[in-house]
């Protein structure tokens, strides 16, 4: 396990390296000069062509690329050509607001997802069974910006249930340590607080994980069908064994394989997708912050942002693979 675990690493380094010299060439042909937005439209040539020196954009590209490039093996992410403060500095607030609304959404739909799929299988052909194939394949199809508008308007707005945006309730914020609002609550002793965020993470947390939930739902019952036509689980049953257990202690842990990759694969996804849900909810995550790095031509940002968010996802497929030993005894890696 442990030699596979280092081959699979190390064959991640030239996927990121391939990621990173492709960021850098992209963001480059956006139109735009970053000194010029920086400065504004009133500013005249002189002053951008100075700003464009000092921030080292009119050096030839391969000469710009090294020099990121040797950064990042110090640690250095950069520093932000809009606030000129490292990158490093400030970006773990947006990531990990994004980390916890991608959990939050990624747990809604594990625990919806994979208990609909396990009931619609176990009552196959049954109501509920069709009811719930058809609310996945809407939930597939259903666009994440209107479910969220949607949301804002019947549950928050009409029946005043929900906050509509933000993370937390602002006028009696708690100072953040880990900026995981749910840890530093409790860090602070503040019950009140963490289920006033619990709160602000219902809404945008069943948006983003609305499209997940769906396919996680449909991947577990196509997968407990298969497993609860194997010859052990006849067996299982024909022994007088309650229907419960055949279903949730042999027949799901034999189903999960397929189920784990998905899941694997979605957490990713939300990780660079949510700038949707981020967007309509206010939610400050890393969505926005690469967002509003784009539209400044924020290229240090840009090429940081995108970095950590495919390190994050590559590294999220090794976990699965190696997760698959875990589930199934029989997946051996020499």
């Amino acid at each position: 396990m442990f030699a596979y675990t280092i081959r699979r690493l190390t064959s991640l380094v030239p996927v990121l390296l391939g990621m990173i010299f492709i960021v850098f060439m992209m963001i480059r042909a956006i139109p735009g000069n970053p000194a010029q937005l920086i400065l504004g439209q009133q500013a005249t040539e002189r002053a951008v062509a100075a700003l464009t020196k000092e921030l080292g954009l009119d050096q030839p590209w391969y000469t710009q690329f090294w020099s990121y490039f040797s950064g990042l093996f110090k640690g250095d992410l950069g520093v932000s050509l809009k606030t000129n403060t490292p990158i490093s500095e400030e970006i773990w607030p947006y990531l990990a607001a994004t980390i916890e609304l991608s959990l939050a959404a990624m747990l809604i739909a594990v625990v919806i997802g994979i208990n609909a799929g396990i009931i619609s299988a176990w009552f196959q052909n049954s109501w509920f069974d069709y009811c719930a194939m058809v609310l996945a394949l809407i939930g597939v199809s259903m666009p994440i910006f209107w479910l969220g508008l949607m949301e804002q308007y019947i549950v928050a707005i009409q029946w005043d249930l929900l906050p509509t945006t933000g993370r937390d309730n602002i006028r009696d914020a708690v100072d953040p340590i880990t900026h995981l609002y749910l840890i530093d609550t409790l860090m602070h002793g503040r019950i009140d607080q963490f289920i006033e965020v619990i709160k602000h993470l219902i809404l945008p947390g069943f948006a983003l994980g609305t499209i997940p939930m769906a396919i996680i739902a449909r991947m577990t019952r196509s997968s407990m069908l298969e497993v609860m036509r194997s010859d052990y689980i006849r067996t299982a049953r024909a022994k007088g064994m309650k229907m419960f257990w055949v279903v949730y202690k042999h027949s799901l842990k034999n189903a999960l394989i397929p189920v784990v990759t998905v899941i694997g694969l979605q957490i990713g996804l939300l990780l660079g997708g949510a700038i949707l849900t981020e967007t309509i909810f206010g939610w400050p995550g890393i969505g926005t912050y690469i967002y509003e790095a784009i539209s400044s031509r924020d290229y240090p940002v840009i090429q940081s942002g995108i970095l950590i968010v495919a390190f994050i996802f590559v590294l999220i497929n090794l976990l699965v693979d190696l997760l698959y030993a875990a589930i199934d005894p029989r997946i051996k890696y020499k």
